[in-house]
């Protein structure tokens, strides 16, 4: 008995502290013995505060960023509501209730845009959404660590050209009076301007996409590459397994999470596809090829001034999108996966 007082007396003096995924040092554990109701979300939150100020402060920017431009400014789908006049503004404009979203579905404007950048989103979702993965792969494949870094390198620039630069560019290769018009003229074939084709326009912007994005895309897929066991790769050279089986038995598994984080991120931009990239091409060929929801959005409300209507338009636009989101990631538990959240 007096030999366990020193340390019974050891125990009960020493400070809290944190165990791998247990509770906050210094907090109260909940365990058998604890109320949750005694300690509630807030009460728990102002604790956490007080215990790790400086934790919490560097959060306040980032969150004070979300509110002002996020979420403050939901507060203005309320003129997809009203037959809104910046100089009335929103409490002197008149209620039309549900006119804007029944003049959505009979506008012939409305139904070319959507199903424009259904098209395109489903371009980009089939060819550019999986671009970064072939190209990580790639690169991850090559021995040579000078030769990666040359290339990564190269594809990395593009992303940080405009997209006036990047339409210029493409426009002196590929316009009527590029590269490959007088290269074409010069072997005696007719010359061609695939800048201004409504016909192969929409292959054109996924085109664009992928050539300035790729290589930034292929970051992530690199990090999460750089997470796979290289034990799991000799494990499956030992057994037999080649080069193109060791990419699809462990490679592709390996990256399998973060390609289903990232597909659920880009549902819920279906309805976005690029505002500057094709604001910049639509007088090339015009509004039946390039207009989508966003620059009918700008040309309606901001250059039209029909603000109900295209707030109506963007309103419906977020519901979707949040749908999506929340289904896609409700159909990937399902099948296995942990999801977005």
């Amino acid at each position: 008995m007096h030999a366990d007082a020193p340390v019974a007396r050891a125990v009960v003096g020493k400070k809290p502290t944190a165990q791998p995924g247990g509770p906050v040092s210094g907090l109260p554990a909940d365990g058998p013995g604890t109320d949750k109701k005694a300690t509630p979300f807030l009460r728990r939150l102002w604790t956490a505060m007080r215990f790790h100020p400086w934790m919490y402060a560097f959060i306040l920017p980032g969150l004070g960023f979300f509110l002002l431009f996020h979420y403050i400014p939901l507060l203005g789908n309320v003129i997809a509501f009203q037959d809104y006049s910046p100089f009335l503004g929103i409490t002197g404009s008149r209620w039309v209730g549900l006119d804007n979203f029944t003049a959505l579905v009979r506008d012939p404007e409305v139904i070319n845009a959507i199903v424009n950048t259904l098209v395109i989103s489903f371009l980009q979702l089939a060819f550019a959404f999986p671009a970064p993965i072939a190209l990580a792969i790639f690169l991850n494949s090559l021995l040579s660590e000078r030769i990666k870094r040359w290339i990564q390198t190269v594809v990395y620039l593009p992303h940080f050209l405009s997209w006036v630069i990047v339409i210029a560019l493409w426009q002196q290769v590929l316009g009527g009076a590029g590269s490959l018009a007088r290269g074409l003229e010069l072997v005696g074939i007719d010359s061609v301007n695939i800048m201004s084709d409504p016909s192969t326009f929409k292959l054109l912007v996924v085109a664009q996409v992928v050539w300035k994005d790729v290589g930034w895309g292929t970051i992530i897929f690199f990090a999460a590459i750089s997470t796979i066991s290289a034990e799991l790769y000799e494990s499956a050279a030992v057994d037999g397994a080649g080069p193109w089986r060791r990419i699809w038995h462990v490679t592709l598994p390996g990256l399998l999470p973060v390609t289903v984080m990232l597909l659920i991120l880009q549902l819920g931009n279906v309805l976005t596809v690029g505002f500057e990239q094709l604001l910049l091409q639509q007088p090339a060929v015009g509004a039946g090829a390039a207009q989508v929801i966003d620059t009918f959005v700008y040309f309606r409300g901001i250059a039209g001034g029909d603000w109900g209507v295209s707030t109506a338009v963007g309103l419906v636009k977020g519901v979707i999108g949040t749908v999506l989101v929340l289904g896609a990631n409700r159909l990937a538990k399902r099948l296995g996966t942990d999801g977005l959240f």
